[in-house]
């Protein structure tokens, strides 16, 4: 549930935008990824798989300030379903606590995790 101020729920918002970056196409993830807004990012991660199941996808994180297990339970899911179909997932991260926070969980095993567009 939102917090509440003043009488009123505070929303949380997700926004992912798609773009191609050269031979790669990318979505960029912003705001907070949590259980309120995992749909956005599971709908738009599914949508890629469906209409590119042999593509790379990019999907950079570097504008999200929060993201929880379910953010990483459904990129797990989205990798697994473009190796299926014989393509892949790369993630771009640099900030220092989601890398972290990658390598405890063991995300970064199963997934590749980049520092920048650069070394994708």
């Amino acid at each position: 549930m939102a917090p509440r101020s003043a009488g009123r729920v505070a929303t949380v918002e997700l926004n992912v935008r798609r773009a191609s970056v050269g031979a790669a196409e990318v979505l960029h993830v912003s705001g907070e990824i949590d259980l309120a807004t995992i749909p956005v990012l599971h709908n738009a991660l599914v949508r890629f798989s469906n209409e590119s199941p042999c593509a790379v996808l990019v999907v950079d994180l570097d504008g999200v300030s929060a993201c929880d297990d379910s953010g990483l339970g459904v990129l797990l899911g989205a990798a697994g379903r473009l190796r299926d179909g014989g393509g892949d997932l790369v993630v771009v991260c640099s900030d220092e606590s989601f890398c972290s926070r990658f390598a405890r969980t063991g995300f970064d095993r199963a997934v590749r995790v980049v520092p920048s567009m650069a070394a994708v």
